[in-house]
């Protein structure tokens, strides 16, 4: 199997990790804090979405030490600004696991920040917990997927975008920045749109770089293109280019009640900083929201806001809590849980432990690691309120097994549906 194929499948692991033989697949010292990694984007683009990601892992592992730690040690946080920039992500994945002897690292947002640490990971033999919705295709044995594949987001999403219930949308503008996960999922939707009886003409994809912040046109174009029939927006706009987007959106007077727009990667973090009151109705796609009332839910924003207020961050009263947050804050404790079974921090003992391993969430679900590494999660569509929260309009009534490799991607049906079966596929691969 040539290395490019390899990469394909998150690197699926190259053979040393396979093997288990790699120097720094080390147990910590059975004494001493344990050292944990945190890898979120501080400044920067992505810095909108991942300082909250940066601060609720601070926050649960503060909590975790505050009742006993981890087999009675207390956890060490080490954290790092990749800025980002996707090679120095590597770089300082590498310095996490190789120079700070870290046991797991908590982190990365987007998925080409993933794709750049996951060889890294897979040398070395180390754990990453990876907490945001991604493209999917990918399975790694070095990665927990605490976030949603596409099969709990984006196709129920457009599921619903095509129901009589969500408007009986006919048309399909699919935005995106332009790298892997909005391109894939794209790629996904399209195939998927098509299965669906939905033409060719009546979609059409339009992708900005990182940073983006001119909006005028594509909206100018979004009303053209709804001139031809019942439209809806499907952005994977990411980062802060999300504000100028939806300010466009309030500027040219587009309303939900006519083009609705469903986000991928919008939630209450990103609209705090926005006028919300002219994108009231418009919608996004995620497994949790702030406004949930359940006792969970209740407990998570309170300690969450206990928290700004303690360590005075910035925003105070005004921070919010969202999906990627949940998603750190049920990884980090799924970790202390397998951990603590495993009686052992040794990556290869810990993998073994987390899959199983269930937590009642703020989402109002108990969640389960699956044996493909990610998360079973319920799948929810909220609708944007003039305060900037979400009323949840619509909501699946179990949590949803996902799949990694998407069956509108061809070739996908052969592919390793758990992670224990990827040494045999690989061999496989290269048989043939």
């Amino acid at each position: 199997m040539k290395r490019r194929s390899l990469l394909k499948f998150g690197s699926m692991s190259g053979a040393l990790a396979l093997a288990g033989q790699v120097p720094f697949a080390h147990a910590q010292s059975g004494s001493g804090p344990i050292k944990v990694g945190i890898l979120h984007s501080l400044s920067g683009t992505m810095a909108i979405s991942e300082t909250s990601l940066k601060d609720t892992a601070l926050m649960t592992i503060a909590d975790i030490n505050k009742n006993g730690g981890v087999m009675g040690r207390q956890l060490e946080p080490v954290v790092v600004d990749p800025a980002s920039n996707w090679p120095l992500f590597a770089e300082k994945a590498r310095q996490l696991i190789t120079q700070d002897k870290c046991a797991v690292v908590f982190g990365c947002w987007t998925s080409v920040s993933r794709k750049s640490v996951l060889p890294v990971f897979e040398e070395l033999n180390g754990l990453l917990f990876y907490p945001v919705q991604y493209e999917g295709e990918e399975m790694s044995r070095n990665v927990f997927y605490t976030g949603a594949a596409p099969n709990q987001q984006a196709i129920p999403a457009t599921e619903y975008l095509m129901s009589a219930e969500g408007g009986g949308a006919k048309r399909f503008f699919l935005l995106g920045t332009d790298y892997v996960y909005p391109r894939t999922t794209n790629k996904i939707l399209r195939a998927f749109l098509k299965s669906k009886g939905v033409q060719e003409a009546d979609i059409q994809e339009v992708y900005t770089p990182f940073g983006h912040s001119d909006y005028q046109t594509i909206v100018a174009n979004i009303k053209t293109f709804s001139q031809g029939g019942k439209t809806a927006v499907i952005s994977t706009v990411n980062g802060d280019s999300n504000v100028p987007f939806y300010k466009e959106l309030g500027n040219q007077g587009l309303k939900a009640s006519d083009v609705p727009v469903v986000a991928f990667s919008v939630g209450e973090e990103e609209l705090r900083g926005i006028d919300t009151k002219p994108l009231v109705g418009n919608l996004a796609a995620w497994n949790y929201f702030m406004s949930l009332r359940n006792p969970a839910n209740e407990k998570f924003k309170k300690q969450w806001a206990a928290w700004v207020a303690q360590n005075n961050l910035p925003g105070g009263t005004k921070r919010v809590t969202n999906d990627p947050m949940e998603a750190t804050f049920v990884g980090i404790h799924m970790w202390k849980q397998a951990v603590e079974k495993a009686k052992s921090t040794e990556v290869d003992k810990v993998r073994v432990a987390m899959v199983g391993q269930t937590f009642a969430a703020p989402s109002g679900f108990t969640l389960e690691m699956d044996g493909n590494h990610h998360l079973h999660k319920p799948v929810m569509i909220g609708e944007v309120r003039a305060d900037g929260q979400f009323n949840v309009v619509w909501r699946t009534k179990t949590a949803i097994r996902a799949q990694p490799w998407s069956p509108f991607i061809a070739g996908n049906s052969s592919k390793p549906d758990v992670v224990s079966s990827i040494p045999a596929f690989l061999k496989r691969s290269r048989v043939a």
